[in-house]
């Protein structure tokens, strides 16, 4: 194959693959679209349903709006936000189908599994964010309101603060898959994590500190599951590393 051959391959694989990534990106957002369409005309009554963990303490149970287009502006924030939320497991499923045909069979194998748990994981640390954490942290805030002070949140800011503290505990849910990641690739191995374990425990902690509010209920409920996670994908780890590639993985690699 002559020089000019190989660099018409290289363009020609390399505009195949920009294709196709312009194809998955189109697909991810047209989910996203699809979804914040479909949720529009339920974005007052999603965002009473988000509000109520503050609500419910909230002595006259409202919210306020301190700019004028407070109301809209919110409102269509929360719902794009959920609409990228439920998008979650397209937009992952489309990186996955995007980087699948460069991995090895074995790879694959684990790939998959790993991809629909870290989806499961997202959304449950949604979860006990909104049902568990939420309710702590506003009951908790409510108990220290003087009763001179007219305790009443404005919705953008309840909007952005809710959006923060969902995305930290989603995150903050993915440590298992993380580290049978690291595993995986060789970055380091079981026996090294296990010996982490008291770094691991105090460093939750202090990522509790720097990313949740400044309140010592939602550190804690940050630090803790970070921990039991991380003992988790400790397990996972050995799992995974127990399983020994096939004689015909170890040849199609070599």
């Amino acid at each position: 194959m002559t020089d000019e051959q190989q660099e018409d391959l290289a363009e020609g694989t390399l505009l195949s693959h920009l294709l196709e990534l312009r194809s998955r990106l189109f697909k991810m957002f047209g989910a996203v679209f699809l979804v914040f369409l479909a949720l529009l005309p339920f974005s007052k009554k999603l965002f009473n349903y988000i509000a109520q963990p503050l609500v419910s303490v909230v002595p006259k149970g409202e919210l306020l709006a301190l700019n004028p287009v407070s109301p809209l502006t919110a409102t269509i924030a929360l719902t794009f936000y959920l609409a990228l939320f439920i998008s979650m497991p397209v937009i992952l499923y489309q990186v996955w189908a995007f980087v699948a045909p460069g991995l090895y069979l074995r790879e694959k194998r684990f790939a998959f599994p790993l991809l629909a748990t870290s989806i499961i994981l997202f959304f449950v640390g949604m979860a006990f964010a909104y049902y568990v954490v939420f309710p702590l942290i506003f009951g908790f805030v409510s108990t220290f309101t003087p009763e001179t002070v007219n305790y009443q949140p404005d919705m953008t800011a309840y909007v952005s603060f809710v959006m923060m503290v969902v995305l930290v505990f989603g995150f903050a849910f993915e440590t298992p898959v993380a580290t049978v990641l690291l595993v995986m690739t060789g970055l380091t191995t079981t026996e090294k994590l296990c010996r982490a374990r008291p770094y691991v425990f105090l460093g939750a902690f202090v990522i509790g500190m720097l990313l949740t509010p400044p309140d010592v209920i939602s550190q804690t409920m940050l630090a803790v599951p970070v921990y039991l996670l991380y003992e988790l994908g400790i397990f996972m780890s050995r799992m995974v590393g127990r399983k020994k590639p096939e004689p015909s993985e170890e040849a199609a690699v070599k």
